[in-house]
């Protein structure tokens, strides 16, 4: 009982206002009726109101399960016609209730709450004095309607009053159409209502010549109706079980197209479902039919679908298209509805996604439609897809605030969207992007996997196309005959001098401060940066001009924002926006005046090696004479790039330690040499710590040399941790480390030297797991200890050493007293155990 208490309270709670006082009112009225027939109670034979209740009964055990509805019909509706002739009012609200009572609970799977009980009594009482009311009507006695036709009345009475309130707190619960409600799951069985009519008819004439005896010829035509009953129901839920896999199929074909689009534009996920949210709740709003409604649905996660036919480079491109790539895009509505046309969805799907680039105006494509020849639902689809789309980052431009996108699309109400539509939306839009937010009721659909590698074919049979050079160049617009000569000369002796610049030095930062200034000739530019590819992301080597912190600080993976787009494709970008590299966008703290880009790819041998980009704070600053020559000197700078790199390499790999990434003794000399220069000709002091770890061979030998690295490793990290701005760690070769350290007051020291032995023994108790190492430290002091770099080292190392010895002596001397450590009962003892232990 408990369970049924929660069970209707949780039903009563999720009903709308409308349905609980339609609840309310249905008992109300039901109970009334009630109430009133039984204070009038009569029968004049009881024994045949008997044999009717038990018939009824009996019947209302032979039950049926309703199609679309938790709910159940049995016959015993066939008693109660019977009954209309002979009994009274009471008697037939007896049979109804008793009948519905046990239909309810017998062998029930889901028994019906308290709520339900109470609604189906009140219905059915209410049903069942209507259509008795009717059979007794003196007005069809009056016009002289013999029985069978007032039954057949009554049965139709009977029909839509116990059926009809049902449906009617369906709808109103489940914000459904009653008159669908009803005709989907009740409008069945009205011919079995109907046909149950002359039957009664025939049985009356029947039980008055030959007694209620023939009233047991009835059950076989009971059990026939519940038998026929049950063949229909069983027909018509496999039908409807084919629908639903239908309906499923193309749930299941949408969600793997919107994969498919997916995987084509990674930024349209969010997007699609999104859009899908937003549509139908407009198409709800308007009072869109069912089928249109999810018509829209579909269309909203699939009208991108054609971008399918779309080079990816276009869909990716973080620019402005070309006209000639606007072309290639504006195909993809027709290509899509060509596309789902072969679907053949049960809904008008194609129609929508053909025409959701259309205009209000008659300005859009693929066929210039105008106002009401747009399909309702593609008029939904295109305000509600701009909104989303301002309201979104895009590879070509920064997304605007929510409140923003729908002002710029109210602008163009009457011109691009339906006014209608466009009002609707913005009486809703908040609401909706809540309801999104909350996750209700759009479905995520999980991404495809695109980041395969195939190993196998090496090319395709006809082998692989090289990529063209660069075309020449195009003639200057407007220009005078005489300083197109001017020009020419101008352009050929500036890339004559910025070859011979990349040319000159093996140092990148050298390199391109000259050539940024030679290329500012040709190429007016407000800021320069280039980027060099390094383990898969773009990294400033070079940023001159404004925003220079801001560019400085970029780290680009390769294939996002513009510079990866171009690194990703090698392919060179006009007049892109500055504000979608990555890190810089979404960032409201990063805000910059350019509003111009062009990036052009660095190709080496080796492949890419960077991006060079060269930004401007006008907008559409560049032109494509400019690219032209930005990519004349692209392949003499990819090859400075690539040279520089190895020079770069090949000197750190000479003056670096390869284990710990520290100088090794080669760059501390180097160094060395230099600070002893410094505090000469300044007159200060410098410190030099000669570092060496205690008892690390024994790590070796235990633990192994992979753990000997680690300890290592770790060490240098610490001790770099330890080091102040200016000071130099380098390590000597071994387990030796030194530490170069200027302007340090002697005092300093000694608290210093404990923390630096502090990390030493963590390191080793980290690595190892039980203290192990300790550290032996030896300092010189210039001028006081020698004025080279050989004097300064030597006298650390020589002290450092004296550190260990005199560390070890106190070990073992601390180790000796632990072993002869005196016996307070025997003084005499311990002197002998003394002199045993002493060297002859």
């Amino acid at each position: 009982m408990t369970a049924t208490r929660k069970n209707s309270r949780a039903l009563w709670s999720g009903m709308s206002d409308w349905a609980r006082l339609y609840v309310i009112f249905i008992v109300f009225c039901g109970f009334g009726v009630l109430w009133t027939s039984l204070r009038h109670w009569q029968t004049n034979d009881p024994k045949l109101f008997a044999v009717y209740l038990g018939f009824a009964c009996i019947a209302s055990i032979l039950k049926v399960r309703l199609p679309g509805i938790t709910g159940t019909m049995s016959v015993y509706f066939f008693f109660l016609l019977m009954g209309m002739p002979k009994l009274a009012l009471p008697q037939l609200l007896i049979i109804g209730l008793a009948a519905t009572i046990i239909q309810a609970y017998w062998k029930a799977k889901n028994p019906p709450t308290a709520v339900q009980l109470w609604f189906n009594a009140g219905a059915n009482s209410i049903a069942i004095a209507s259509a008795f009311l009717v059979f007794r009507s003196p007005m069809a006695a009056a016009i002289g309607l013999g029985v069978p036709v007032r039954l057949a009345l009554a049965a139709i009475v009977l029909f839509a009053a116990n059926t009809a309130p049902v449906a009617v707190v369906i709808a109103l619960t489940d914000g459904k159409s009653a008159m669908r409600v009803w005709r989907e799951c009740y409008f069945w069985c009205f011919p079995y209502y109907l046909s149950a009519a002359p039957l009664a008819s025939v049985f009356n004439y029947l039980e008055q010549a030959l007694g209620w005896q023939i009233l047991l010829m009835l059950m076989p035509m009971i059990y026939f109706f519940y038998r026929s009953y049950r063949v229909y129901l069983d027909r018509l839920e496999a039908e409807k079980a084919h629908v639903q896999d239908v309906a499923a199929l193309h749930l299941r074909t949408i969600e793997a197209l919107a994969l498919a689009i997916e995987a084509k534009d990674q930024s349209t996920h969010d997007h699609l479902q999104r859009v899908s949210v937003y549509a139908v709740q407009i198409a709800k709003e308007l009072k869109l039919p069912e089928d249109q409604i999810d018509a829209l649905k579909a269309a909203a996660l699939l009208h991108d679908i054609g971008k399918l036919a779309v080079p990816e480079h276009i869909i990716s491109k973080p620019g402005r298209l070309t006209a000639e790539e606007f072309e290639k895009m504006k195909i993809h509505p027709q290509v899509g509805a060509q596309i789902l046309e072969r679907v053949q969805f049960p809904y008008p799907v194609a129609p929508i996604v053909l025409s959701h680039h259309e205009k209000w105006d008659g300005t859009g494509y693929p066929f210039g439609l105008k106002g009401e020849q747009i399909p309702l639902g593609a008029r939904i689809l295109a305000a509600v897809d701009c909104l989303d789309a301002l309201a979104s980052d895009r590879q070509y431009r920064r997304a605007v605030t929510l409140d923003d996108a729908m002002s710029l699309v109210l602008s163009e109400s009457g011109k691009s969207y339906d006014p209608m539509v466009v009002n609707t939306l913005q009486r809703r839009y908040r609401d909706l992007e809540k309801l999104w937010l909350n996750g209700e009721p759009h479905k995520v659909i999980e991404r495809l996997e695109t980041e395969i590698k195939v190993e196998q074919g090496d090319a395709p049979d006809a082998g692989l196309q090289m990529e063209p050079a660069p075309s020449g160049r195009s003639p200057l617009a407007r220009a005078e005959f005489l300083q197109s000569i001017a020009a020419a000369r101008e352009e050929a002796q500036g890339i004559f001098e910025l070859s011979q610049t990349l040319g000159n030095s093996l140092s990148l930062q050298e390199t391109f401060s000259v050539m940024a200034s030679r290329l500012r000739k040709l190429v007016p530019y407000d800021s320069v940066a280039l980027y060099v590819l390094r383990n898969s992301v773009l990294k400033p080597a070079f940023v001159t001009g404004s925003d220079y912190a801001l560019f400085s600080s970029l780290e680009i993976p390769v294939g996002q924002g513009l510079s990866g787009w171009v690194a990703e494709h090698q392919k060179p970008i006009v007049n892109g926006n500055p504000s979608v590299e990555p890190g810089y966008l979404n960032d409201p703290t990063k805000f910059s005046t350019l509003n111009s880009a062009l990036a052009v790819p660095l190709v080496g041998a080796s492949g890419v090696v960077g991006v060079l980009a060269v930004y401007h704070r006008a907008t559409d600053a560049f032109s494509r004479d400019q690219l032209r020559i930005v990519l004349a000197i692209a392949s003499k700078l990819s090859v400075s790039i690539e040279n520089a790199l190895k020079y770069e390499q090949a000197e750190s790999s000479a003056t670096t330690d390869y284990l710990t990434g520290l100088p090794n003794a080669r760059s501390l000399f180097v160094h060395l040499d230099g600070e002893v220069a410094r505090c000469e000709a300044n007159g200060v002091g410098l410190t030099v710590l000669v570092c060496d770890l205690d008892h690390f061979k024994q790590v070796n030998d235990e633990f192994g040399h992979l753990a000997g690295n680690k300890v290592l490793e770790r060490t240098a990290t610490e001790l770099q941790k330890a080091c102040r701005g200016g000071d130099c760690l380098a390590r000597m070769g071994g387990d030796e480390f030194v530490l170069v350290m200027p302007g340090v007051a002697k005092h300093f020291l000694p608290e210093y030297v404990k923390r630096l032995a502090k990390i030493v023994e963590d390191v080793g108790a980290g690595v190892c797991g039980k203290p192990i190492l300790s550290l032996s430290v030896g300092a010189a002091f210039y001028p006081e200890d020698g004025t080279t770099a050989e004097d300064l080292l030597a006298n650390a190392d020589r002290r450092m050493y004296q550190n260990k010895r005199a560390r070890r002596e106190a070990v073992s001397r601390e180790a000796l007293a632990t072993r002869l450590r005196p016996d307070d009962a025997d003084p005499a003892r311990f002197s002998r155990r003394l002199r045993l232990v002493k060297p002859a």
